[in-house]
């Protein structure tokens, strides 16, 4: 229990959730300052993972109940 991770153990490393990686404006690249201009897919030897740059998808909306579902 006191090993498992928010996230999961297993981090695929990407450029995106680097903790050195800048995101462009545009958002087609991200800004390296230890190799440079990379794709947000792309990962290095220098990979340190930020759980503040990740996004998460948002769950499913609840579904909505009527008291007729509820009946007998």
């Amino acid at each position: 229990m006191f090993g498992k991770k928010l996230v999961g153990n297993e981090i695929e490393p990407k450029c995106k959730y680097c903790q050195f990686g800048e995101a462009e404006e545009s958002g087609e690249a991200v800004l390296c300052p230890k190799k440079g201009r990379r794709e947000p897919d792309d990962s290095c030897r220098k990979f340190v993972y930020d759980p503040l740059k990740r996004t998460f998808r948002r769950p499913k909306p609840l579904q909505t109940f009527s008291a007729e579902d509820f009946e007998l």
